[in-house]
């Protein structure tokens, strides 16, 4: 009888960690690196974060949000002799590749901040990211650097 009570408490032990594992694969699909947002002044309303995404299965971003402020994905580009931005819907994030969140290209744009955003605070960041036919949010913190900061300033790669 005890032998079968364990087998039982194994197997069913076995299902809870494979459970546990299969949506711990969901969430890891996506890895976020170098997460930054640029600093701001006292009165600046808004700025941009940056990062690199990489999703090991294809995948989209299809939001974000922060806490700090209004959080939207956003696309600068030039069109003519004007660099344009406009707010995107989604991003397409393809098995296996970088995708770039830089200045002068996609970034998620923070507006009307409810603080200073100062060097060396961090910013947690929402990603909602379809993949699978799932929308899964993933948290990341991002560092505050200096106002003057561009895409190679820093201290190497995070994840989160």
């Amino acid at each position: 009888m005890q032998a079968k009570f364990r087998a039982a408490t194994l197997a069913a032990s076995f299902v809870a960690l494979s459970a546990a594992l299969a949506s711990g694969a969901a969430l890891a699909q996506v890895d976020v690196s170098n997460a930054w947002v640029r600093g701001t002044v006292p009165t600046q309303t808004a700025s941009g974060a940056f990062m690199v995404i990489h999703a090991h299965e294809n995948a989209k971003l299809v939001g974000v949000s922060s806490p700090v402020g209004a959080a939207e994905l956003h696309e600068m580009k030039m069109e003519g002799n004007t660099m344009r931005m406009r707010k995107v819907s989604s991003l397409d994030l393809p098995k296996m590749q970088d995708v770039e969140l830089k200045p002068g290209g996609y970034h998620v744009m923070l507006m009307d901040l409810k603080s200073q955003l100062k060097k060396g605070d961090t910013v947690p960041i929402t990603l909602k990211i379809e993949q699978g036919g799932k929308v899964i949010e993933q948290q990341v913190t991002a560092e505050v650097r200096d106002l003057t900061a561009s895409a190679g300033a820093g201290h190497g790669d995070h994840k989160h």
